[in-house]
């Protein structure tokens, strides 16, 4: 079983499930072996204890002294037919505040107590409902805005990364068990693991794990958004491009070169993945204070960036100075969009002295031309191929960081087979890897760890 298992508790646990505030109804959540016994004892209606799992039975919430706090409906689940495995039972209410608070007050004195933050998901886990990983994706699934962060987070709750990482780990147990059984009969010589099969296995363990851990600079974009910067000189359009990408007047236009001091940032979703877009002040020169600490800002959110958008004004830009901006974009290291703006005004003479540039995306953000195009660009920018032909994707940076500490132990077993190292040491290095690829799915786990990941989980989930 899973370590920290000890956490598990008896207590029947109770939290809303629903958000906070009025609405139309409201999810109160049971769970524990009295849930439902406690359950009934406050429910007027049918006798729930005598109820099928996973029913659902209409009656009223009533104090000791038969005062009617609500008319409810009691969803019955029994163990281990529940998300927690436990006995469950929620209680649909309508939404009002009082009514929940009174609610929760009255099951508090029958004996449950209030939920900690994520308990239900940690429950489930110690119970052996899901691993670790496939619970962590449970509050990515909650807090996913957009369609590629939910289909990550569905993937991994659906237990594709668990179960990659689970056959690598298997198979090197394998080698770790014939390595240590060598231990017992050193006296004797016998090798049990063959070294070139071990370094065979390893090379195999690497390319698969080198490639998840290329994988979360996706993964990381499509779980928080793709950090995207407007850049370009004054008056070349920013502000003008940000409001037609979210189709609102976000930020202030004008013909007044430098009149955006500060960035301004939103969000929008393109074909299903969500960008940040960050409008900065206009790269120049300047005497003035306050912009100058606005272009300062610029050049430190350009660094940031993991994908630019530079904006040339085809009207006022020499075409060398375009040409000196592009070369500097690719000093820079960064995917960039090189965007000539103005383009239904630009002379004949400036488009045809660009062709030379087939990088450059060609808008009007004023007449919003071209836009279309650009959005097709940013797509391909961010590059998300593997992951919509369902290849596994790391977006945690738990999983990261074990994954690298994995491969760091990985190259140690393999540094130790050409150095000749004894079987001792060798058996460590392997149980070194396995521990760390069993801090991804669970199999290792502290307390101080649970109490990480599960602490970020809402009440109620």
């Amino acid at each position: 079983m899973k370590g920290a298992a000890h956490l598990q508790n008896d207590d029947t646990i109770v939290a809303l499930a629903t958000p906070q505030g009025a609405g139309a109804i409201a999810v109160i959540r049971l769970s524990g072996k009295e849930a439902i016994s406690l359950a009934n004892s406050v429910f007027k209606g049918k006798d729930l204890e005598r109820q099928d799992s996973h029913t659902v039975h209409f009656g009223t919430i009533r104090t000791d002294e038969g005062r009617i706090i609500d008319e409810v409906l009691a969803t019955i689940f029994v163990a281990p037919r529940s998300f927690t495995r436990e006995n469950v039972v929620e209680l649909s209410c309508h939404g009002s505040p009082f009514i929940i608070k009174e609610i929760i007050k009255l099951l508090i004195r029958k004996g449950a107590r209030p939920a900690r933050a994520g308990e239900f998901t940690r429950r489930a886990f110690l119970n052996g409902q899901f691993d670790l990983a496939q619970a962590e994706a449970v509050a990515d699934l909650i807090n996913a805005d957009s369609d590629a962060a939910h289909q990550a987070a569905l993937n991994q709750m659906r237990g594709g990364f668990s179960e990659e990482i689970r056959q690598l780990r298997e198979q090197l147990i394998h080698f770790a068990s014939m390595i240590e059984l060598e231990l017992d009969f050193v006296e004797e010589d016998v090798e049990f693991a063959s070294r070139e099969e071990l370094q065979r296995l390893i090379g195999k363990l690497q390319f698969v794990i080198t490639k998840l851990i290329n994988s979360f600079e996706i993964g990381n974009v499509i779980k928080n958004g793709v950090p995207t910067v407007i850049a370009g000189k004054p008056n070349a359009g920013k502000s003008t491009l940000l409001n037609t990408l979210l189709n609102e007047e976000k930020a202030i236009v004008s013909d007044i070169a430098g009149t955006t001091r500060d960035f301004i940032e939103d969000e929008i979703i393109i074909g299903g993945v969500q960008f940040r877009f960050i409008d900065t002040a206009g790269l120049r020169d300047t005497t003035d204070a306050i912009e100058s600490i606005g272009v300062a800002r610029t050049r430190e959110k350009l660094k940031q960036a993991s994908l630019i958008l530079y904006l040339f004004d085809l009207l006022n830009e020499p075409v060398e100075e375009i040409g000196k901006e592009i070369n500097m974009l690719e000093n820079l290291g960064k995917p960039f969009i090189p965007i000539g703006n103005k383009a239904d005004k630009a002379s004949a003479e400036v488009l045809e002295a660009l062709k030379g540039f087939e990088q450059i995306v060609y808008i009007s953000a004023q007449e919003k031309t071209g836009i279309d195009e650009l959005k097709d660009k940013i797509l391909e920018a961010v590059n998300l191929d593997s992951f919509r032909t369902g290849s596994t994707i790391v977006t945690t940076a738990r999983h990261y960081d074990s994954l690298i500490k994995t491969n760091e132990a990985l190259q140690d077993v393999l540094n130790g087979i050409d150095g000749g190292i004894t079987n001792d040491f060798l058996a460590l290095d392997i149980r070194n890897s396995l521990y760390h690829l069993g801090e991804i799915t669970g199999e290792i786990t502290t307390d101080d760890l649970l109490a990480n990941i599960f602490s970020k989980f809402c009440i109620g989930k």
